[in-house]
């Protein structure tokens, strides 16, 4: 295990010109504190979870000591935000340390968001606050419980820095991980500048770095390149919308280049079903519900086809294209199948599954909750209204889609508790809800209590298994909830 002093950072992204990001030290933060550290990331980078004792950690990822071989940069990129094309983003809080390579070989980039401004800040002041820095925290290493490809979150250093938004809040840091933040943007910032030689550098580097199978019949690689994104893209909403998760802000910018859920604002998970939720306040248009995700993840795709157009032909680009919903559909509707136990395909499936989720949001019942109890469905009904059925109100609501299920069940010679087994493990009891984050906020900010943080982080690293210490995490939210917002401030 390493030392705070002795992580292998083996730079890449920082050695590519000074076209791609900006040099500069972080921003001192006031009285840094540890919040809440997480040694399941610590060990993705083999850095030993002890060192989170030591006072150098927050002097170190508070970015007001540099770690020993690290070389900050603030990255630059460019983005549609709510489908208009700003011609320049970045880094405007957040700076990457560095790669650091553990012993397995693998690289993770170690990111201080809310570090001080940088010359992308625009007008900002370059700070994340403790709210936000919070619920990126939790939800990306929720996300990770579920086995949703997202970045990861080592720490949180809190401060009494006072920082302005709606409100005054106090300043942090976040030290988040991930094999690359390269972004949709990133390409095609260099692509409306007219910049080709600087895209093809970039292209050249995340296929080298992330990419490398790509390299090894010899041949240019770019239109593959594409195909791979367009696939991991696809995966990725195919599980968000399985598990229901919505994102909230689906900018290009806020899109990975190695198709992992990134950048955490105002997310949600699906409470009582809507196919509508908007989860964001400041999505006056819905432009990224829930239900319109999975277009917004092609629409997202095309941009980043464009930008890839000096280096793809305009027909490998469709045809990369071309393969994203067949692709999604694909993943979306084998989650599906094994989100309801069934073992092998049939031609109903789809209309199951169709019919299922308007009947879950006509009578407005809890996705996770729904899900997790159709484990208990018996093929004989022996569960009664303990299972499924009792969540409806009438319970008689629920029959006629029962009696489809039951038979497609005894179709392929279902076994009850041998499919209870799996469905357990596929759908969650727990999952992120808003109301147990702002929880988690409220006793942070309010009293500073950061034990909410950790219970919940214990929680959600195993999300799918029993956990009677927290029986009262998997219950519907109160009613109190229903009043939280969050924006894209949060």
């Amino acid at each position: 295990m390493s030392t705070l002093e002795t992580l292998h950072f083996d730079p890449a992204f920082s050695r590519l010109p000074e076209a791609f990001y900006k040099r500069l030290p972080p921003q001192p933060l006031t009285d840094p504190c540890r919040v809440s550290f997480n040694p399941d990331a610590m060990s993705l980078i083999d850095l030993d979870p002890e060192e989170a004792h030591r006072p150098e950690f927050v002097d170190y990822f508070s970015g007001n000591t540099l770690l020993p071989g690290s070389d900050p940069l603030a990255m630059l990129y460019a983005g549609h935000q709510f489908g208009v094309y700003v011609p320049q983003l970045g880094d405007g809080r957040a700076l990457l340390l560095g790669e650091v390579r553990n012993g397995r070989g693998e690289r993770w980039d170690l990111q201080l968001k809310g570090s001080g401004r940088t010359p992308f800040s625009r007008e900002g002041d370059g700070r994340a606050v403790l709210r936000s820095t919070i619920r990126e925290y939790l939800c990306s290493e929720a996300m990770h419980g579920l086995g949703i490809p997202t970045t990861r979150a080592l720490c949180i250093i809190g401060s009494d820095e006072k920082v302005y938004r709606e409100k005054i809040e106090t300043a942090a840091v976040l030290v988040r991980m991930a094999p690359s933040h390269v972004r949709f943007g990133s390409l095609q910032v260099f692509y409306y500048r007219q910049e080709f030689d600087e895209l093809r550098i970039l292209a050249d580097y995340v296929i080298a770095n992330h990419y490398p199978r790509l390299l090894d019949d010899g041949t240019v690689p770019y239109a593959r390149f594409l195909q791979e994104v367009v696939q991991r893209t696809a995966r990725l909403m195919a599980l968000w919308q399985a598990v229901g998760f919505s994102h909230g802000v689906m900018n290009s910018d806020n899109m990975s280049i190695v198709g992992l859920t990134f950048d955490y604002g105002p997310f949600g998970f699906m409470d009582r079903y809507d196919p509508g939720l908007i989860c964001n306040h400041s999505d006056h248009h819905g432009r990224y519900a829930f239900d319109r995700q999975p277009r917004i993840g092609l629409w997202n795709l095309t941009c980043l086809a464009v930008a890839l157009s000096p280096l793809v032909s305009e027909e490998d680009g469709r045809e990369a294209l071309e393969r994203y919903q067949p692709a999604f559909q694909s993943h979306y509707d084998q989650l599906m199948r094994t989100k309801l136990g069934l073992l092998k395909p049939a031609p109903e499936d789809a209309s199951l599954v169709k019919d299922l989720l308007e009947l879950l949001a006509t009578h407005q019942i809890d996705y996770t909750i729904f899900f997790r109890s159709l484990g208990l469905f018996r093929q004989n009904g022996a569960e009664e209204d303990h299972g499924p059925r009792g969540l409806f109100s009438p319970p008689q609501a629920f029959d006629a889609w029962a009696l489809r299920y039951r038979a497609r069940l005894e179709s392929e010679g279902s076994r009850d508790v041998e499919r209870q087994q799996r469905m357990d493990r596929v759908n969650p009891k727990y999952v992120l809800r808003n109301y147990l984050v702002q929880v988690a906020i409220q006793k942070a900010t309010e009293q500073r209590d950061y034990t909410e943080i950790d219970r919940l982080l214990k929680l959600l690293r195993d999300p799918y298994s029993e956990q009677p210490d927290f029986e009262a995490y998997a219950a519907s939210p109160p009613d109190w909830a229903g009043g939280i917002q969050v924006s894209c401030s949060s």
